[in-house]
């Protein structure tokens, strides 16, 4: 016996959110059936946030990963108004369609709390930045941007619950196990409690579902491009050293490519007075960061990560897999995040604890352990990063101080993207994909739109049916 709906979606991160927001929104009537392994808004817990564990117990299912929100909820909640970043919209739609779907969402997202205060990038003091970086050939990549705030993105989330929960039909802790195709037409959705049939079907599975929806395509014969996987280090350092940049600009995007080997490597996730902190990938545990908007809960440094971006030739394509093999070495000699101060990487010195102990950087994240990030990192990786330092230094002095501290590893998957129309739909009719999980996205503001233009196309469907 299996459950009927008219849409099913896989996942409740930010595309599934917006997609179930919309489809209820545009046809009330419509059953809709939203299947998440992780826990309801409220119920989402950490061990580690609740103070009674100082490190990843690898829980069966991550609370900071999996559930309503999805990873986004418990991030900074940057809400970037660009497609220079955050995802691959435009290789479906016009610019000028994405960004409209991204005002959007942020009007969605005011509706239920979010500020309408916007970092603007066409101020002098901005423009001004953008010149200053140029000169150590750092290439600033700036747009509007909101910070919502870890607590307030939270507050926005579940007041999106609260007006969801009576239209939606959600099944929290429901893990699917497979996609089947229906002889009839349709999809079937196979867990180990009950099976859930549909005509339309929305594949959101988030971060943490990507490498099961890449296996259900692989299962179903849909065509898989590899993306790209970045590899690096979160760095935390007094936020004295970046507060005239992120006065500014508050989310800096700074781009370098290195001299030695012509790579890549990119500032990414700038937390102004922020944690850094610890999330589980898929059993492996990597490193992060977290930015509140209330002084309170603010703390005396800034932290953001520092990526090299890889791009793989055939014969390899399991980017994600080798992404998680890097991120492992580093939970073997930890046991989970590594730190280490830069003056003594660069100077071949293991990191202990009598060393930390002296340094005038306190970790804000208690739970690493001091190490030797060479034994974990490619050298090549920790190359470019080193070298991204000293040209940071220059535009920020003080970021190559002995005592910057560098946690390992950080990790970005970009997930397998699949093979869609102009409308996110699958070579499979009615099967839609969307958000970071798809590898069609990458942060709050375009997952949001790729939910919405999906339930726009899902309804606009049905009405010309009826």
């Amino acid at each position: 016996m299996s459950t009927r709906a008219d849409v099913v979606i896989i996942g409740c991160g930010e595309a599934g959110v917006f997609a179930s927001y919309e489809l209820t929104k545009r046809c009330p009537q419509l059953k809709v059936i939203v299947l998440e392994q992780g826990a309801d808004i409220y119920s989402r817990t950490c061990p580690i946030v609740q103070g009674k564990v100082d490190h990843c117990i690898g829980c069966k299912t991550c609370g900071t990963m999996s559930g309503f929100g999805g990873a986004g909820a418990f991030s900074d909640g940057k809400f970037n108004f660009t497609t220079a970043f955050g995802g691959w919209l435009t290789d479906y739609m016009t610019e000028t369609e994405v960004m409209d779907l991204i005002h959007y969402v942020d009007s969605v997202n005011v509706r239920f709390g979010a500020t309408d205060k916007v970092y603007s990038t066409t101020t002098p003091e901005a423009l001004a930045l953008e010149r200053e970086a140029l000169k150590y050939d750092l290439h600033l990549l700036q747009a509007k941007c909101k910070h919502l705030g870890t607590e307030n993105n939270l507050r926005i989330l579940a007041n999106i619950y609260e007006y969801l929960k009576d239209k939606v039909d959600f099944r929290f802790h429901t893990a699917v196990e497979k996609i089947e195709v229906l002889p009839e037409g349709g999809y079937r959705l196979v867990t180990r409690g009950e099976d859930f049939d549909c005509g339309y079907l929305v594949a959101a599975p988030g971060r943490s579902g990507a490498e099961w929806f890449a296996d259900q395509c692989k299962g179903l014969g849909i065509p898989l491009i590899n993306n790209q996987v970045d590899i690096g280090v979160r760095v935390e350092l007094p936020a004295k050293v970046f507060q005239h940049i992120t006065d500014v600009v508050y989310e800096s995007k700074l781009i370098y490519r290195t001299k030695q080997y012509g790579d890549q490597v990119r500032t990414f996730c700038m937390n102004p007075y922020g944690h850094v902190v610890a999330e589980n990938v898929e059993g492996i545990v990597t490193v992060n960061g977290h930015s509140y908007s209330d002084p309170a809960l603010q703390s005396e440094n800034t932290n953001f990560a520092l990526l090299v971006s890889n791009r793989f030739s055939t014969p390899f394509n399991e980017p994600y897999r080798y992404g998680k093999h890097v991120a492992s070495l580093s939970n073997m000699l930890a046991g989970g995040v590594l730190v280490q101060r830069f003056g003594d990487l660069v100077g071949g010195r293991r990191t202990n604890d009598h060393r930390m102990s002296k340094s005038f950087v306190q970790p804000t994240l208690k739970a690493a352990v001091p190490g030797d990030l060479s034994l974990s990192l490619p050298k090549r990786h920790l190359d470019d990063i080193i070298e991204m330092i000293y040209a940071l230094d220059k535009l920020a002095p003080g970021t190559a101080n002995y005592d910057t501290l560098l946690y390992g590893a950080e990790v970005k998957f970009y997930s397998s993207r699949i093979q869609l129309t102009n409308e996110l739909e699958t070579p499979m009719t009615g099967f839609f994909a969307i958000g970071d999980g798809a590898g069609t996205t990458r942060g709050l503001a375009q997952a949001g739109a790729s939910g919405i233009k999906v339930a726009q196309v899902i309804t606009e469907r049905m009405a010309n049916k009826s």
